[in-house]
């Protein structure tokens, strides 16, 4: 059992927590809670831990876990009540190329154009399963294993395929493919509700303070917009992505 915070698998998983370069160097990303422990595809699972007074689930699989001293568990766990058991995960990749293949002749996409926002981009993710689409994120955009991205997505982060790339190449490739793009834009003539979609769509989704900007937006099939009343001039970005998503559905 690890005791001390001087110990050096300690300071690594502690690292990982707080530095995007760190998971990037090590390809790895942290979860923490049973649930999301226990979806972990077995074979991403780097290492398993547990605090000393854990009695729940377990991964299956058989790998042992490495065990922390309960004060040592929380002084890692960014959660008010820690469940006791986090995990080193290995990072998914996809290409743009592979996503597009694997789609079929019905596909759906949701393109962010520098969300940066930790808990609207793991909605995003998170929705983005339950809707089919794939996500398509510009460079910009908060890491996608930041904690607060992993643990709003519950669990989709393992099975929605994402891709971090310039946008300019992805709406191209996209085109390409016969995906229609469309922008939420408030200066749209058209109601998202009004189009007659195909069977491939992609939506652009701006950043939260300035939407999307005027390169990318210039670059879209179709500006877009969303009903909305009263004084209400823009919604959260998670919100307005779950609308365009569901609107081809």
């Amino acid at each position: 059992m690890i005791t001390s915070k001087s110990n050096l698998q300690f300071k690594r998983i502690k690292k990982l927590l707080t530095s995007a370069r760190a998971r990037s160097e090590d390809g790895v990303f942290v979860v923490e809670g049973e649930r999301i422990v226990c979806e972990a595809p077995a074979e991403l699972i780097e290492t398993v831990w547990i605090s000393k007074s854990y009695k729940g689930s377990l991964p299956e699989g058989g790998l042992k876990p490495e065990v922390l001293s309960d004060e040592l568990f929380k002084a890692l766990s960014d959660t008010v009540n820690p469940q006791g058991i986090m995990a080193v995960i290995r990072q998914p990749k996809y290409s743009l190329e592979e996503i597009v293949a694997a789609a079929g002749e019905k596909s759906l996409y949701v393109i962010l154009d520098d969300i940066r926002d930790p808990g609207n981009l793991g909605t995003i993710v998170r929705t983005a399963e339950a809707a089919g689409a794939a996500v398509i994120m510009s460079p910009g955009c908060a890491d996608i294993f930041n904690p607060k991205v992993i643990r709003s997505t519950m669990g989709s982060i393992y099975r929605v395929p994402f891709a971090s790339i310039d946008l300019k190449e992805a709406i191209s490739l996209l085109k390409a493919a016969g995906v229609d793009i469309y922008g939420t834009s408030l200066d749209a003539e058209r109601y998202h509700n009004e189009i007659s979609y195909g069977d491939k769509n992609a939506f652009v989704i701006g950043n939260e303070a300035r939407g999307i900007s005027p390169e990318i937006l210039s670059l879209v099939s179709e500006k877009i917009k969303i009903p909305m009343r009263g004084q209400v001039e823009s919604l959260n970005a998670a919100i307005s992505a779950a609308i365009v998503m569901y609107g081809v559905l």
